[in-house]
């Protein structure tokens, strides 16, 4: 799927927003973007419930999003998952988990969650490998999952030689090609590792070529291609006359007090969050 380049450009601008409030290196983001999804905000996986920029599975995504939405204007959505005595996470109400997920579907959000599990993953990683975490580190954890990724990093660093499929039977099951070369034959610890360091690598390089800088502010009321996720009956045009209102008082004001004005209540931080997360609140 051909992904538009004025959207491209609006999904690179939320990366480097992310990148900016969280410390998480820009072109790791906008590689792993390019790799999960192509830079196709709405992306969505044909064998798992994976979906958005960088295709969150659902109990990951309400993981990242109850750990860390409050500190992004997502309160509201942080604040509505549960946890059960096994760990799994849930939300009582249909529509508001509807609302949650499709919060995947928003450069933004995703983007902003992307960094934050990143940059937990990165300190875990650090603490139990005592060296730091490269940015192909990272993406194994968002690929395999953390305990997933400790473990083949563990492995690697005593055996770079022992069979990838021999150690995550399951995850080559279902990743064929990822553990297998063209001629069927098992790949070791240290090529699947080289291969996703190419790949990375390769897909920051292509994807930074088109990136441009851009005026966040200028994009904020652009929804070309955005999910509006509706609250108490508002409507989409309540949403923009109350964005445009935010975003006149936004003009010559500090940062500081930009964000106290932008910052969404909770009846309104479903249907405007998309808008005002542009604009930095």
């Amino acid at each position: 799927m051909t992904v538009n380049p004025i959207t491209t450009g609006r999904i690179q601008s939320a990366i480097a927003l992310a990148s900016s409030k969280t410390g998480v290196d820009f072109d790791y983001l906008l590689g792993q973007a390019k790799l999960e999804s192509g830079l196709n905000a709405n992306a969505k996986a044909g064998t798992s419930s994976a979906s958005g920029l960088y295709q969150f599975i659902e109990q990951s995504w309400l993981s990242v999003v109850k750990k860390h939405g409050a500190e992004h204007g997502m309160a509201w959505a942080a604040n509505s998952i549960g946890q059960s005595s096994s760990g799994r996470l849930s939300v009582g109400d249909a529509g508001t988990k509807a609302a949650i997920l499709a919060l995947r579907n928003d450069p933004n959000a995703a983007s902003l969650m992307a960094a934050e599990y990143a940059s937990d993953n990165k300190a875990s990683l650090e603490g139990t490998l005592n060296r730091p975490a490269s940015g192909t580190d990272l993406y194994m954890a968002h690929f395999m999952g953390l305990g997933g990724a400790t473990k083949f990093l563990k492995t690697m660093q005593a055996n770079p030689q022992a069979s990838g499929a021999a150690l995550f039977p399951a995850a080559a099951r279902a990743n064929h090609n990822v553990f297998y070369d063209s001629n069927n034959q098992p790949r070791t610890l240290s090529a699947i590792y080289d291969r996703f360091a190419d790949k990375l690598g390769g897909a920051a390089a292509g994807a930074s070529a088109t990136a441009t800088p851009t005026n966040f502010a200028s994009q904020a009321l652009d929804m070309d291609g955005s999910t509006v996720i509706t609250g108490s009956n508002e409507s989409a045009d309540d949403a923009l006359a109350w964005a445009t209102t935010a975003m006149g008082k936004f003009t010559g004001r500090t940062t500081q007090t930009a964000a106290s004005i932008l910052r969404p209540t909770p009846d309104t931080a479903r249907l405007a969050y998309m808008m005002l997360a542009r604009l930095g609140g």
